[in-house]
């Protein structure tokens, strides 16, 4: 189960270990936070860096970080050195930061809260809401963003359950269905919005929102009707399946004389401005 985790509106990735029953998290990320990086690539010499040092030192905590798959801004999913909260404190401890205590009580509260979560999943729901509440979404818009997760979790798993192959393959099937729906490729839909890193999905609007859906329940709904299996006849499903939301969105444009695709995004607006951008 992968997260985004929220320290003081700074997203830190993790991914839940099943059989360990805990938590790992992107130490790049952490980096990040206590140094007040906004860039990752320095997070990430700084990283590099303290690695070497710790090494020198002779701590052993370099040797107990695990290099996990976790999802990066591009879509993809990407080797990072992530620690759990035991050998995480002791890369605090060697990070000169104000924010250092903090962070070990947020630690300590996001693996409570995972248990609270085991015992009922509707919570991890629930905190998902609050935390794009936090940035400043209304609450409509959140309830979009939420069931869009949703259809895009059932697209994956058919995906994975019909010989798709996770990273490269996931992202063509994707970038099909973004240039079917909204006649832009993924990267060119990023520079229409004026986005880099971020994740587009958090920038559209509602009717974004509604299209994207459109396009990959579609696509879910053929590959299962169909029987698609492997990449080549899944590529046809997202093709059709895109075609179907790029259709009604061409016809609700036709109708309505305004383009669905703006370049409106949430990057630099205020909490009032992001309730307000769809209305």
């Amino acid at each position: 189960m992968t997260n985004i985790k929220l320290f003081q509106n700074n997203n830190i990735r993790s991914l839940w270990n099943e059989e360990e029953q805990k938590w790992y998290f992107s130490v790049v990320d952490i980096i990040a936070v206590l140094t007040e990086q906004t860039d990752h690539q320095k997070a990430g010499n700084y990283w590099r860096k303290l690695k070497q040092r710790l090494k020198e030192e002779g701590s052993e905590v370099v040797t107990k970080c695990h290099g996990l798959k976790l999802m990066a801004s591009d879509g993809k999913k990407y080797i990072t050195d992530c620690a759990d909260p035991e050998h995480l404190l002791r890369i605090i401890q060697s990070i000169p930061s104000p924010k250092a205590e903090p962070f070990k009580l947020w630690l300590a509260q996001v693996g409570y809260e995972r248990l609270q979560e085991i015992e009922n999943p509707e919570l991890a729901q629930q905190r998902m809401k609050e935390i794009y509440k936090a940035k400043g979404y209304s609450d409509d818009w959140i309830e979009k963003r939420v069931r869009g997760i949703a259809v895009r979790d059932e697209l994956t798993e058919e995906w994975q359950k019909r010989g798709v192959k996770e990273s490269k393959e996931f992202s063509i099937l994707t970038a099909e269905i973004t240039k079917a729906t909204f006649g832009l490729t993924p990267s060119e839909y990023k520079q229409h919005k004026g986005l880099k890193q971020e994740n587009p999905r958090d920038h559209m609007t509602d009717l974004e929102l509604i299209f994207t859906m459109l396009g990959e329940a579609s696509t879910t709904e053929i590959a299962v009707n169909k029987d698609s299996q492997g990449f080549i006849e899944n590529k046809e499903a997202a093709k059709l399946g895109g075609s179907i939301a790029g259709n009604a969105r061409k016809e609700l444009e036709k109708q309505s004389g305004k383009e669905i695709v703006t370049k409106e995004n949430f990057k630099e607006l205020t909490p009032d401005q992001k309730k307000q951008i769809d209305k």
